[in-house]
């Protein structure tokens, strides 16, 4: 099919205001959540994997509980009224994908990808390009940081079926900015490389219980991923988390940061990133300041690339992207000017290529080298392929 016809808004299985792209890779995507601990120190993360196919396999919701949009009308909007029209609007949107699907079993194993949310973001809102990545044979593992930076998220205690929630936090009166961010960019990374033990202890057989009434096991990744071929990834704030979980744990072999807020990474750190990284930009969101941090760190690894996406803005590396222009710019007050499964396939598409080269996969993502070109290279997406390096 070709990946650049939009379905028609608010039609088939998905309803409501939202159209997810289903992935455009090989494979079917499943789906399931997984939290591990009872305390916050624990984790919790959506799994997008690829997987059997399964007739009349059931979707999940994109907004998973309705607390969600009261913390998304909050962290985004600033409003909390808003969070009954959000869940009118956006309630009963659904993801493609098979829920708690049967894992597709590959003898060779997985590579992981552990993706890391934006400033007031939580672990569905980049359901998009965790399905086209794990539709092309990725376990993409989307955590949902308790760093407070997320527009909520809760965990389970000890107690049966006590939820404690975690509200987003605003930066405090008085606090500098830049401290009250390194500190939660520190524990977002740090989350991140909780998640890479997560799955290395499955992968030594280590029996993990899912606190979440969810009748898929967990073990059946055991045998199943490649841990020698981890990255991380992720959008804004995740971006940076990207970054820094470089320095604090070598099994990363690179990372992939798509539009990184860079603000809240302290100067120390940046001769300290050791693998290369991906930076893929929107046209409207990034500063001098930011790109020359980005640059500092491509002067010190020649893989490290950056690119920009013509024709976009902050939002469209996110499921946001797909709602109805109207919805859109009411929420966000602005959008890109390029059709966002364009954006997405170009953005998917250079990230593939990228994790080919540095995770040595022996896929046919080189197809999409040319994405990769230069340090600080525009893609345009009307060449004859659908993009070109001006």
């Amino acid at each position: 099919s070709d990946p650049v016809s939009p379905p028609r808004l608010g039609c088939g299985s998905m309803g409501g205001m939202l159209a997810l792209p289903p992935g455009q890779g090989p494979h079917q995507v499943g789906c399931t959540d997984v939290m591990v601990g009872h305390t916050r120190q624990g984790l919790f993360l959506r799994l997008f994997y690829p997987c059997l196919p399964r007739a009349g396999a059931a979707e999940p919701l994109w907004v998973p509980r309705p607390e969600y949009c009261g913390g998304l009308a909050d962290a985004t909007l600033g409003r909390r009224w808003c969070s009954v029209l959000l869940g009118v609007a956006i309630g009963s949107c659904r993801v493609p994908v098979s829920w708690n699907g049967p894992l597709k079993p590959r003898s060779t194993g997985y590579p992981l990808i552990i993706f890391s949310h934006g400033l007031g973001a939580f672990r569905t809102l980049y359901s998009s390009i965790c399905t086209e990545l794990a539709s092309w044979g990725f376990v993409v593992a989307a955590l949902e940081h308790r760093d407070r930076s997320a527009a909520t998220t809760y965990f389970c205690t000890a107690e049966a079926g006590r939820e404690e929630w975690i509200p987003f936090q605003r930066v405090p009166q008085g606090q500098k900015e830049f401290y009250f961010r390194n500190k939660q960019v520190h524990q977002r990374a740090r989350e991140c490389v909780r998640a890479l033990r997560l799955f290395q202890g499955i992968a030594g057989g280590r029996s993990v219980p899912n606190i979440l009434p969810q009748d898929w096991d967990l073990s059946l990744l055991k045998d199943n991923l490649d841990l020698t071929k981890v990255a991380v990834m992720g959008h804004s704030f995740g971006g940076v988390t990207a970054v820094l979980a470089l320095v604090k744990e070598p099994s990363f072999r690179c990372a992939v940061a798509l539009d990184a807020w860079m603000f809240p990474l302290e100067n120390l750190l940046y001769p300290e990133v050791p693998r290369p990284v991906l930076f893929i930009n929107t046209e409207k969101f990034q500063t001098p300041e930011s790109i020359a941090k980005m640059k500092r760190l491509s002067s010190r690894n020649s893989q490290t690339r950056i690119v920009t996406v013509l024709g976009t803005v902050h939002e469209d590396q996110t499921d946001f992207a797909f709602l109805p222009g109207k919805l859109l710019s009411l929420i966000f007050g602005r959008r890109g000017s390029l059709e966002p499964h364009k954006a997405l396939a170009i953005t998917s598409q250079a990230a593939l290529a990228f994790l080919q080269r540095h995770l040595k996969l022996e896929e046919e993502f080189d197809q999409w080298d040319e994405l990769l070109a230069g340090v600080g290279d525009s893609v345009a997406p009307d060449s004859p392929l659908g993009r070109s390096h001006l």
